[in-house]
């Protein structure tokens, strides 16, 4: 199973996930949240999946973060612990 990429993200994709933390108005706490799981290297399905936190679900495909959604959106793929 891969691990999340952190570095050397496609461009249009980083700024495609700037974009919703600002859009969707994701707090810090949130991504703190996101940034001490991802530490701990987490290892993630080969096929879309996402990660509920209390006020932000991770979306994801693989070893790519593709979205974030706030709580009442519908993640789809497999979810994760």
């Amino acid at each position: 199973m891969p691990k999340i990429r952190r570095q050397n993200l496609p461009p249009a994709l980083f700024q495609h996930l700037l974009d919703r933390i600002q859009q969707r108005k994701i707090p810090a706490s949130q991504l703190e949240m996101l940034a001490e799981w991802l530490e701990l290297e987490p290892e993630v399905p080969d096929e879309p999946w996402y990660k509920s936190f209390s006020g932000m679900i991770v979306c994801g495909d693989g070893e790519l973060i593709k979205t974030f959604l706030i709580p009442g959106q519908i993640p789809q793929g497999k979810q994760i612990e």
